[in-house]
């Protein structure tokens, strides 16, 4: 019992010294009155019981019926029992424990310092099929193999298993009332269940060599979770769908960037983002203006989209309309105007196999990498920016973006659209797409594009499409047929021909020691005008493999390529890279060869180390190194330090050796709740430099009717609002009167939990939609035991640029507990294992309890009602034994809870 809370957790022996006399007579007193028992009623046809607190024997409101099939368990019909427990034998509870499967508590019998467990509570943990007689007096089944069976008789004091005879003695097995328990050395020499009986810790350790049926449940079990991970999913005990909503005004980004120079130059930028909900779809505008551009706000900068998501429907699952970029054959530069859709989904589908990436970006930065708008991975890139990927090869056309993040707050908006060569179906799926519009650019041109595929086999897709573009001098339509081939477990070929344009293949094939080898080859059609550069053939081969260790990640990678150009023109490059991480210490050694001139190649390497030093610091030194002129060409150091967890300092100083032109800045940054800020100043050979910005968003909830403010970018994703609120009539639904609540905690598998303090809410920011979250609640956080969750996974599905509100209920319930006696010769023994059902007002049952070795039930979970609790009739059934009246209770709502105690039966032979 704690002391916040009215409710038992368990039973609790006061002893008191140095009572007065009065409140000694006051405690007998109480005793005795408490010690009377309830008054049954019986009814032709029906038995009665009356509520303990609210009985009058002339009134029947408060009675409620039981069931007519337990009526005759309080028939007085005598009955004959043979009870063989030795008086002297203690009746405990031991801890039975089984290595890789798990624990529990047993009833078990103590005679002469001899452990006796129960048969049929060990055979239902390990999951051995068994059948307990009606007269407790056998218990048979079969042992892991069907054609094994057993049976241990008490009557004949044998057991018999497996074909094979055992003469017990009689003291071997003990018969009660409800179980037969057996000398626990005759579970290992007989059944192969070896027990070791600790009697200071009264414990049971239970080894064995089988493969019992509950290890096997468990592996299943296991297997089923692991490919339930591998392929996204999880079980959830609710789901929170998506609402429709004609118009809602959700979120909206800005940032402003400001600066100027020493010879009076300055510049503003201004960019506005704005996300709201229309017409059950995403409508998003992307406003941008520069003073120090021709036309401010010029038009072609400002892009606006509308985009519908039903992954449901099968024939159109995404259709999207406004200004947008587009996969495309053709060399475009600007977006289109028109609409787009298709059956592709937005979910993430996992597949088989992964596809190396690798790029780079500044130094230091986290990489973030999304594949259909979902979070796969992420890491930080290494001391000159290059970072790698294992990305996952999905089913279907999927989008591939990278995401940037300083060190200091800073996010580059720029999303990085990576095509992988590689698409797959599985057997029989067909997806499309349908792209169709106005190019904005001077001409103006019209552009449409259909994509086809097709999962032929497991290991084949094939596909195919046109595109149009009508600024094309010829050739303006461009047929094209494309497939991707797995062969064998690391091989994957994939291929692709656009009539009039190109010819392209890929092979890409992983060795056993993680050695991934790549070549590809593409040949331009002669005279081709779709792309701009008028290339005869270009070649690529890569060799890439990662290296691991105990303190050591290091990742290497060589690329050759060649272009080839009209004349015989041929320009030959290649890079090698050497990335490694060791004690924390980032480097990188990349070289960099020119090879078109044989005779005078330039050959180069870039030489860059980050690591830590005292006083929090990280220093980040680079240098270039010029084969040609056999010395450095330039020289970079850069200082970081973390301000108050919140912010960076950036000293940094490079210079050309070459040229002699030097750069040299200090820059702060620093995250507020509501804003990221930055201001930094730069001298160079030309003059000084200084630039502020500040970037961050505004959230409107709907809900609450309120603005937040944070530093995220929040247009195109969405929020998730959780109010957690007693549900003191336990309807699942929050009426009027039922107050929200404080310490639930929740885990969620993406955005940023923020807690509200003034109205106890959550907020879950900066998740991505259309798709599917899953909210874990914690039920250990709650203050009160009699505060329950209904739901312990909640799944919600997230629209863009709104706010969804997952109002969790938290039940009050009310705990019933009491106690069963069995009447012997005149005297009253507590009785265990034995089946207590409560019913609700309309004789539903709502939970059965079994009695602890000393007689006491308990079951907490209760809602607000009136109950009957009375004794399992089958079970007296194969007792031979009867019960007293079934006991009428009401459980009142309230925020506390309800606790209902002294609940009592007896039983008689």
């Amino acid at each position: 019992m704690t002391a916040n809370s009215p409710y038992p957790t368990s039973r609790i022996h006061v002893h008191c010294n140095g009572y007065s006399h009065a409140g000694m007579a006051f405690i007998l007193l109480l005793i005795f009155i408490l010690s009377i028992p309830a008054t049954g009623i019986s009814n032709p046809g029906f038995v009665y019981a009356a509520h303990k607190s609210n009985f009058k024997p002339a009134d029947t409101t408060n009675m409620l019926r039981v069931p007519e099939e337990n009526a005759f368990m309080y028939n007085t019909a005598d009955s004959s029992y043979n009870n063989d427990n030795d008086e002297s034998d203690d009746e405990i509870i031991l801890s039975l424990n089984v290595p890789r499967v798990g624990s529990m508590d047993i009833s078990a019998i103590i005679a002469k310092k001899v452990a006796y467990l129960p048969v049929r509570e060990i055979f239902d943990f390990l999951k051995i099929k068994n059948v307990l007689s009606p007269g407790i007096d056998s218990i048979s089944g079969f042992f892991i193999n069907p054609k094994v069976t057993y049976l241990i008789d008490k009557q004949k004091n044998i057991i018999i298993y497996d074909g094979k005879k055992y003469d017990l003695k009689e003291t071997d097995i003990i018969r009660t009332p409800s179980n037969l328990y057996l000398n626990y050395e005759l579970l290992g020499k007989i059944f192969g269940l070896d027990c070791k009986f600790d009697f200071r810790s009264l414990s049971i350790t239970l080894t064995t060599r089988l493969e019992l049926p509950i290890m096997k449940e468990m592996q299943q079990e296991q297997m089923r979770n692991n490919i339930g991970r591998l392929k996204g999913e999880k079980k959830a005990d609710t789901t929170i769908k998506r609402e429709f909503s004609f118009f809602h005004l959700g979120m909206a980004d800005w940032a402003v960037l400001a600066s100027n120079d020493s010879k009076g130059s300055s510049s503003m930028r201004f960019n506005l983002d704005l996300g709201a909900h229309i017409a059950g779809g995403e409508a998003n505008a992307y406003l941008n203006y520069n003073n120090r551009s021709a036309i401010p706000f010029d038009l072609r900068r400002q892009y606006y989209k509308w985009k519908y998501v039903n992954n449901d429907n099968r024939v159109i699952k995404q259709f999207t309309a406004g200004k947008m970029f587009t996969q495309s054959t053709a060399s475009l530069f600007a977006p289109i105007q028109g609409i787009q859709f298709g059956n592709t989904p937005t979910t993430y589908r996992r597949s088989f196999g992964t596809y190396r990436l690798s790029d780079k970006t500044e130094p230091g930065w986290t990489v973030e990498l999304y594949v259909n708008d979902v979070m796969v991975n992420y890491m930080k890139a290494d001391a000159s920016g290059f970072f790698t990927f294992e990305v996952p090869l999905v089913y279907g056309t999927s989008v591939v973006k990278l995401r940037f993040y300083s060190p200091w707050g800073e996010e580059r908006t720029r999303e990085v659209n990576i095509n992988i060569p590689f698409n797959f179906l599985p057997v029989n799926d067909f997806e499309y797409s349908l792209t169709a519009g106005i190019v904005d650019d001077d001409f103006k041109s019209k552009f449409s594009r259909l994509n086809m595929n097709y999962g032929l086999g497991s290991h084949l897709t094939i596909g195919g499409g046109i595109e149009y573009l009508s600024s094309l001098a010829t050739n303006k339509l461009m047929p094209y047929a494309n497939l991707s081939l797995r062969i064998g477990p690391n091989l994957l070929v994939s291929g692709e021909h656009t009539q009039g344009v190109r010819t392209k293949g890929l092979v890409s094939y992983r060795m056993p020691s993680n050695l991934q080898a790549e070549v590809s080859y593409t040949k331009y059609a002669p005279g081709q005008t779709a792309l701009i550069y008028n290339y005869e053939s270009e070649k690529k081969a890569i060799l890439s493999m990662p290296f691991r260790g105990k303190k050591l990640a290091a990742f290497t990678r060589l690329t050759v390529s060649q272009v080839s150009l009209p004349k015989d023109i041929k320009y030959t490059s290649g890079e090698l890279l050497m990335s490694a991480i060791f004690c924390n210490i980032s480097s990188n050694l990349t070289t960099y060869a020119i090879l078109s001139d044989a005779v005078h190649p330039l050959v180069y390497s870039n030489l860059s180390m980050s690591f830590k030093i005292p006083w929090g610091l990280r220093l980040t030194p680079q240098a270039q190194f010029e084969y040609r002129q056999n010395s450095f060409s330039m020289i970079k150091c850069e200082l970081e330090k973390n301000l108050f967890n919140h912010g960076y300092l950036n000293i940094s100083f490079d210079k050309d050796l070459l040229t002699h032109s030097y750069n040299a800045g200090v820059g702060v940054r620093y995250n507020f709740s509501i804003a990221q800020t930055s201001m930094s100043t730069r001298k160079t050979n030309y003059g000084t430099s200084t630039m502020l910005a500040a970037r961050g968003s505004l959230v409107y909830d709907d809900n609450s009717k309120s603005i937040r403010l944070n530093a995220e970018n929040n247009v195109g994703k969405g929020n998730i609002l959780i109010k957690s609120y007693l549900d003191i009539n336990c309807n699942g639904k929050r009426d009027e009167g039922e107050p929200l609540i404080k310490g639930l905690n929740v885990k969620v598998n993406g955005g940023k939990i923020i807690r509200n303090k003034k109205d106890s809410s959550i907020y879950i920011t900066g998740v991505e939609a259309y798709t599917d979250y899953f909210l874990e609640l914690d039920k250990h956080s709650l203050d009160n035991v009699a505060w329950q969750l209904p739901h312990s996974i909640i799944k919600i599905s997230v629209d863009a640029n709104l706010t969804t509100l997952v109002e969790v209920p938290v039940a009050v319930v009310a705990e019933a507990s009491g106690t069963v006696f069995l009447e012997k010769r005149g005297t009253m023994e507590v009785l265990g294992r034995i089946i207590v059902n409560i019913y609700n007002s309309k004789s539903k049952l709502v939970t059965r309890v079994m009695t602890e070795a000393d007689g006491y039930f308990s079951y907490m979970g209760l809602a607000p009602g009136k109950y009957v609790a009375s004794i399992d009739a089958a079970q007296l059934l194969k007792l031979k034994l009867t019960s007293s009246a079934a006991v009428a209770f009401t459980v009142k709502a309230n925020k506390e809870g309800d606790v209902i105690d002294g609940l009592k039966f007896v039983l008689r032979q």
